[in-house]
């Protein structure tokens, strides 16, 4: 009699045990993570970084899969999927057909340091609660930002008084074929022409234009770095990316472990911001290295420069972005 209690027993517990566990397995939250840069670039890491924090501070609920280089699609794609809930997150950028107000992000002149990208996208403050604002109707939240780097000019020529919008510059500067690029180069003082993008190096080369607008410090260095002979740290505009759930996914998880989110998309946000600004200076260092005259400067310095690009703000109301964000933009960060 004893044994068989003894079995009983085992019996029981090994029960209770296996029910553990498959209640385990169901609970458990499995989500697919999408990102457009390739699988050594330091947004990917920090993907998997993000992905390791939730882990560790879900205790497993909630486990995370990550598909950098496109393997889930173009971003285009990527976000009809997290409107659809096929994809449940992303570090792509925003596909602006979906609403043009998006691309609110690239206007020139929302930040000219580093001190104020952290004050301006800390999830919570203006620009982000107005992007989760426009993602809620899609189906799509956006719970934080990667801030690759700040933009600047990179040329073949000397900029004319690089800091006056009133002077022409005196280079033939290539821009995205987008308002907020164009409009932005024209008020700062350049002449502009659209070339695809992989015809660039060979444009600068050749001379088809001086100078190229719209490139991040790394990005200058690494695909123009055999070209070009100066670097304007203008600090215009900024390389962006919006981290984005969907509210499928969302709803998925409890509010603890949606604090938890929240919590590990402020960091994500504040530590992209803090190695743009070391990777920054790093390829700075590598250009002066290389023989690149480099032109830095203060915020102050910068002034004049994102007093001209807040300058159209109104202009680009009327073209897409409305004239109520603008109106919103200028009353919170257009100072």
């Amino acid at each position: 009699p004893v044994m068989k209690k003894f079995a009983v027993l085992m019996t029981a517990l090994l029960v209770s045990a296996i029910m553990a566990t498959s209640a385990m397995a169901a609970e458990q939250i499995v989500l697919r993570f999408a990102g457009q840069q390739p699988t050594e670039h330091l947004c990917t890491k920090m993907m998997h970084d993000f992905a390791k924090e939730i882990e560790q501070k879900t205790n497993g609920r909630v486990k995370i899969n990550v598909f950098p280089a496109n393997q889930l699609g173009s971003y285009e794609l990527v976000m009809e999927e997290l409107i659809r809930g096929t994809v449940d997150m992303s570090v792509t950028s925003f596909a602006s057909g979906f609403d043009p107000r998006f691309d609110v992000i690239y206007t020139n002149g929302i930040v000219s340091s580093y001190a104020e990208a952290k004050k301006v996208f800390t999830p919570g403050a203006w620009l982000p609660n107005k992007l989760v604002e426009l993602g809620k109707p899609l189906g799509v939240n956006v719970l934080g930002s990667y801030v690759e780097g700040m933009i600047g000019i990179a040329s073949t020529k000397p900029l004319r008084e690089p800091l006056n919008p009133k002077v022409d510059k005196g280079v033939l500067v290539r821009v995205a074929n987008m308002d907020v690029y164009n409009l932005g180069a024209k008020a700062m003082g350049f002449r502009t022409i659209t070339i695809p993008w992989a015809d660039i190096y060979q444009s600068l080369q050749t001379g088809v234009c001086d100078a190229v607008d719209g490139m991040s410090t790394a990005a200058a260095y690494t695909t123009l770095g055999d070209v070009m002979k100066y670097w304007y740290a203008t600090n215009y505009s900024f390389e962006y990316l919006p981290l984005m759930v969907s509210e499928k996914a969302w709803k998925k998880l409890s509010p603890a472990d949606q604090k938890i989110f929240r919590e590990a998309a402020k960091n994500f946000t504040l530590k992209s911001i803090s190695t743009a600004e070391s990777e920054d200076m790093k390829y700075m260092k590598l250009m002066e290295k290389k023989g690149i005259k480099v032109h830095k400067y203060t915020a102050q310095e910068l002034k004049p420069i994102k007093d001209a690009c807040v300058g159209i703000w109104d202009e680009l109301g009327k073209r897409g972005l409305t004239p109520e964000l603008m109106k919103g933009l200028r009353e919170n960060l257009g100072k």
